[in-house]
């Protein structure tokens, strides 16, 4: 297996989902249905803006209605769940998503409660959660569910191997090691008081970093051949980090020049790739499965919707 072999194309994979999604949306089309997806967005945070537009121009490509409910920072909790609960009573909307993170005044764990589960197409309400770990059908969390697509088309085995998950958020690292426990794993999850993190993660033969800790994990974090899946996503703003990151990569330092900032994962990517079997680059990896998995997570509301 050459190098470029190595690499785990979330783009290429994110495209394929993207194709069977359309395929449904248009069998969907044709018995007059079109699955809509309607976005809250609280605050003027860049990345949430980009977030939020690029979702909606996938759903009008692939077929789908989109409507983004902007409001200022100052929204209060009540307006916001009025709004919730307005969409939950609306027949023409099957996904509501809530971009996160919210402004400090409102409670983010109240707001998710709110949503109706059957249009909850993060998966973060606590009743999709315990779906989730019963093992039910339920709408997942969409970057540890595109993470398990990659895995499965990329003909990465999981069934008996060990997995380590470093993370234990509710949007990846807690939903992720219960998605690798049921599909036959054995599963650890480390954390920021793990104690000796590399001892740990050396055993794993499927390594997830979820952390939100830029380069976290070097080689002597990973043993040799192991499949490594980098949810980090981190702006490097200086050259000199950069140039440290990617000593022999022309291309990085000339988009550092140009933009002004790349992006790295919780992988020392240069570092790691090496000894890895298999690992997704940033950008380029994880990213694009988040957003193609919650095109199919709308277009499954839509359907449990109307008993299909």
């Amino acid at each position: 297996m050459n190098n470029d072999d190595r690499i785990l194309d979330g783009s290429k994979y994110a495209a394929e989902i993207r194709e069977e999604v359309a395929a449904e949306v248009a069998v969907l089309a044709s018995r007059g249905i079109v699955p809509r997806l309607d976005a809250v967005l609280v605050g003027e945070d860049p990345a949430s803006q980009v977030y939020v537009a690029s979702k909606a121009r996938t759903l009008a490509a692939l077929g789908m209605i989109s409507e983004t409910h902007r409001f200022p920072a100052t929204t209060t909790q009540s307006e916001l769940e009025g709004l919730i609960d307005d969409l939950n009573r609306d027949p023409d909307v099957d996904g509501i998503l809530v971009q996160l993170p919210l402004p400090r005044d409102v409670e983010t764990a109240a707001i998710l409660r709110r949503l109706d589960p059957a249009k909850d197409v993060d998966g973060f309400h606590p009743e999709n959660v315990g779906l989730l770990q019963q093992g039910r059908p339920s709408l997942r969390p969409c970057t540890p569910a595109g993470i398990m697509e990659m895995l499965r088309r990329a003909g990465i085995a999981i069934e008996g191997r060990r997995a380590v998950v470093v993370g234990r958020s509710d949007i990846v690292g807690k939903p992720m090691a219960m998605m690798l426990l049921h599909a036959n794993a054995t599963v650890t999850v480390c954390h920021s008081r793990t104690r000796d993190l590399a001892a740990v993660t050396r055993e794993a033969e499927l390594l997830i970093a979820a952390a939100g800790v830029r380069s976290l994990i070097g080689p002597d974090h990973v043993t040799e051949g192991a499949a490594v899946v980098d949810v980090g996503m981190h702006r490097v703003t200086d050259r000199e980090t950069v140039e440290r990151l990617y000593p022999d990569s022309p291309k990085k330092l000339a988009a550092f020049d140009k933009r002004g900032a790349v992006l790295a994962g919780d992988v020392d990517f240069t570092a790691v790739a090496p000894k890895a079997g298999r690992i997704t680059p940033v950008p380029g990896g994880v990213g694009p499965l988040t957003i193609a998995m919650l095109m199919a997570n709308t277009v499954e509301a839509a359907k449990a919707r109307r008993g299909l």
